[in-house]
């Protein structure tokens, strides 16, 4: 069983997807958990009332395109938290687009928020983590960053972004014993991807080109984050975790 007691988490995009299945899963493991969310305030509140536990789990309403806003954000962490000890990086959006029609808002947008939170979150996180010589930075990325994704040209780059900023800083922050990976999923049956699977016709096509023959949950993806997050993971840095069921390797 992986034990996270006396760490503080902080997950952005914790409200729904993914992020939540972090969040759910960092805090079964004994973390105290901080985590963002941009517009629904009844599904963060829903989650923080699920745990009454020893354990802290809060929820904080960001703008992932504002840096005051962020650092804001995590000093009131740091503050009531004590300290900062893993960082997921998850909150993103992914709209479809072919590029003659894909606006500079759009990009601008999707690169803002993908990418530029992740680095944002990042700046001000670390000096926390230096402070204490320890830190878990977890990025979420995607098989798009790595292969390419036809109509979202935008999300792809924003994604293969995420993958060379986590490369680089695994070795600018090794030394403060501070690691930095990605997991990368694939296919994931969430409400950001639901309008794709109403289409059953599209859903088969899908999981026929995944080895596995199956779509991941955002738990499947939620177990590599908290892997990485654990003491299980102290020499792994630099890495993407594939979570795609083989459909990228």
């Amino acid at each position: 069983m992986i034990n996270l007691k006396n760490n503080t988490a902080l997950v952005t995009g914790g409200s729904r997807g993914i992020g939540r299945a972090c969040v759910q899963f960092l805090s079964k493991a004994g973390a105290d958990v901080a985590f963002t969310y941009n517009t629904n305030e009844k599904l963060a509140n829903k989650l923080c009332d699920e745990y009454t536990g020893e354990n802290i789990v809060r929820s904080f309403k960001v703008n992932t395109n504002n840096e005051d806003y962020i650092c804001n954000v995590i000093n009131t962490v740091e503050n009531d938290f004590g300290k900062i000890d893993i960082l997921v990086n998850n909150a993103g959006i992914w709209k479809k687009s072919d590029i003659e029609n894909l606006s500079l808002d759009k990009w601008n947008n999707t690169i803002n928020i993908n990418l530029t939170g992740t680095f944002l979150f990042t700046k001000y996180v670390v000096p926390i983590m230096k402070k204490n010589n320890f830190g878990r930075i977890i990025n979420i990325s995607s098989t798009a960053g790595q292969r390419g994704e036809a109509f979202y040209s935008h999300y792809a780059a924003s994604k293969g972004g995420i993958i060379a900023f986590t490369k680089s800083l695994a070795v600018e922050l090794g030394k403060y014993n501070i690691t930095v990976n990605s997991v990368a999923p694939g296919w994931v049956k969430t409400d950001m991807t639901g309008d794709v699977f109403e289409n059953k016709h599209e859903e088969v096509k899908i999981i026929k080109e995944i080895p596995l023959r199956k779509i991941a949950v955002p738990e499947d993806v939620a177990g590599a984050v908290i892997f990485l997050a654990s003491d299980l993971a102290s020499h792994i840095t630099g890495s993407i975790i594939n979570v795609n069921g083989g459909s990228v390797l």
